[in-house]
């Protein structure tokens, strides 16, 4: 198709694609507003960041990078905008002046693509016009229970520790356990596993809740399939300022670190348990050699969980539901299903299945994980819009 005038850069967001076979509504010129104030702030901040660099302000540059991050997307797409207004402003002006008909159809046939390209770019950038989780970045504690099924449930929440593992590894995250309550068997009925990585919170926070488990146990003589079931809490790392926590509010205890055997076992008095009165939040961390790296550790998966004590007591004040609930671990209750003779893994709040159980097991979660952020994100756009 032959090039045509451009159309000039200040050309309001209120007047763009005005041409195009439908009609914009309020709500996305107002979108579109926004896009544009956003891009614009992209370039100021990406002067302040030059400006920064040059008077080798750390402080400035590490905040200005942040912001500079989440606007790239945003002005991006305000780009890529102007672009298609480019293309659909040659392509209307062909259309309303060519007289060849087979040139005519390759404008109408131009608009619309660039109708459906538009759709798509309105709905990425209302995606990332979401409010943000501001936790989303952060480190995550990660907690899985034995939940019902005896040992079986043990070993499942064995399955899912390795699996989580396995996908930290797989980012190029890294994982470390905090504090476990092994099995004889090989099973723990609780395990507490810290994933450091940029976007771990992000990636696993759709994680939490009831995982079931139905296969056939190797200490099944009858080949008869057993459900079992595992919690799993997903809890992000939070700066000490969020969480005030009294020191008369604690009551520490120090203990010799045991188990069934290994390198962190010893005789000296290395493991911590700190109690939070108010809450009876118990943690006890015994991993380290040091009583004061177990105390530091402690302290954070303590105020982790405060964090995410006092934030369901805010929800429970709104709504009888408690947003990103655990649950009880009953085998009614799940969030997914791992089922081993079918190797069948089903996501029960989004019905998303998978045929490949062993992948998964192994840490191969991004179909999983995408699949459930697009899902979540699908929500609170549809709040969004009714709000």
């Amino acid at each position: 198709m032959r090039r045509l005038r451009r159309v000039g850069q200040g050309v309001a967001l209120a007047h763009l694609f005005v041409s195009l076979p439908d009609q914009r509504t309020k709500e996305v010129v107002e979108m579109w507003e926004k896009v544009r104030e956003l891009a614009a702030r992209h370039e100021v901040v990406t002067r302040l960041l030059a400006e920064a660099a040059e008077r080798q302000d750390f402080e400035a540059l590490e905040a200005l990078s942040r912001e500079e991050a989440e606007l790239a997307p945003i002005a991006e797409g305000y780009r890529a905008y102007e672009r298609l207004e480019r293309a659909a402003q040659e392509a209307r002006e062909l259309l309303a002046n060519e007289s060849d008909p087979e040139l005519r159809q390759l404008a109408r046939e131009e608009l619309e693509r660039l109708k459906e390209e538009r759709e798509k770019l309105e709905k990425e950038l209302r995606r990332l016009l979401l409010p943000r989780d501001p936790h989303d970045t952060k480190n995550v504690f990660l907690e899985i229970r034995a939940a019902a099924g005896g040992e079986e449930a043990a070993l499942f929440a064995a399955d899912l520790l390795r699996m989580y593992s396995r996908y930290a590894e797989r980012r190029g995250w890294t994982a470390e356990v905090l504090d476990m309550h092994p099995t004889d068997l090989g099973g723990v009925r609780e395990v507490v596993l810290q994933i450091r990585g940029k976007g771990a919170y992000r990636r696993l926070k759709y994680e939490s809740g009831t995982h079931r488990v139905q296969r056939v146990p190797e200490t099944e003589a009858g080949g008869r399939i057993h459900t079992s079931t595992a919690t799993v809490a997903v809890l992000p790392e939070v700066e000490d300022v969020e969480v005030e926590i009294d020191e008369k509010d604690l009551r520490i205890d120090v203990f010799s670190a045991g188990g069934p055997g290994g390198q962190h076992v010893n005789k000296t008095m290395s493991a911590v348990r700190i109690v939070h009165l108010p809450t009876g939040i118990t943690v006890s961390v015994q991993d380290e050699r040091s009583q004061h790296r177990n105390r530091e550790k402690a302290m954070k998966i303590l105020r982790a969980r405060l964090f995410d004590y006092y934030a369901r007591q805010r929800e429970a004040e709104l709504s009888e539901t408690r947003r990103q609930a655990v649950g009880t671990g009953e085998r009614s209750e799940r969030i997914r299903t791992y089922n081993f003779p079918q190797n069948r893994v089903t996501d029960h709040r989004i019905g998303l299945t998978l045929y490949r159980l062993e992948e998964v097991l192994d840490g191969d979660l991004d179909e999983l994980l995408d699949a459930l952020e697009t899902h979540f994100e699908a929500e609170a756009l549809l709040r969004e819009g009714n709000g």
